[in-house]
């Protein structure tokens, strides 16, 4: 284990309770192949916020942990590097480079989403968005997740064509991972623009399940 390694992993060994040990677990996909320390989140996000400088092999190390908080600690890591002022293209490429080259380890929901606006919608703001459509027709529904997740950053800045775009590739979607997000994306747009959510609405409801439209109506009166 690399000195980095093992100098987080015994920082959040100082923070652990067997209390929150069993509740993370308890909610841990089986398939993710993942264990926890019990480490509370916020207890982890201060943990990355100490190492927020540490080099990209570092993370790397973090991200393929058997450990869920040390992976949470390097998507965390990616995401306060991504807020870093004044951070250029040669910056920020990285970052959304081994955010994608490590994907397979970026295998839970909360995973994702504390990364992908910022790490992957950012750096694609001025970009072909072309790769997340392709990360929407993604086999693996956590990529999915990631594509329509990243869109958030886009919606925030008032870019609203490619979010509804993926959205309505990807209302079908029958994994929960995706029919929550594509909710929370189109409810996004309505704080933007409501009438471009109800024009979308108008079109698709029929096909929208439950969930995406709860979570995209929540807002509307």
């Amino acid at each position: 284990m690399p000195d980095s390694d093992a100098q987080i992993h015994a920082a959040l060994d100082g923070r652990k309770s067997s209390a929150e040990k069993e509740k993370i677990v308890r909610r841990l996909p089986p398939e993710s192949g993942l264990d926890a320390i019990g480490v509370r989140m916020k207890e982890v996000f201060d943990t990355a916020k100490e190492w927020t400088d540490l080099d990209l092999a570092g993370v790397q190390g973090l991200l393929s942990s058997r450990w869920y908080e040390m992976r949470m600690v390097g998507v965390s890591i990616l995401d306060f590097k991504a807020r870093q002022r004044g951070l250029g293209d040669d910056a920020r490429r990285p970052l959304y480079e081994i955010y994608l080259d490590n994907h397979e380890f970026i295998n839970v929901w909360d995973l994702v989403d504390r990364a992908a606006p910022r790490v992957i919608g950012w750096y694609l703001l001025d970009k072909s968005r072309q790769p997340l459509f392709d990360l929407a027709r993604s086999d693996r529904a956590i990529e999915r997740r990631t594509a329509i997740t990243a869109s958030f950053w886009l919606i925030r800045q008032g870019d609203l064509d490619d979010p509804l775009k993926l959205a309505e590739l990807l209302l079908d979607d029958s994994s929960e991972l995706v029919a929550k997000p594509v909710g929370t994306a189109l409810r996004e747009v309505g704080k933007i623009d409501q009438q471009r959510l109800l024009d979308f609405l108008a079109i698709h409801r029929d096909r929208m399940s439950r969930p995406t439209l709860r979570l995209a109506t929540y807002l509307l009166p």
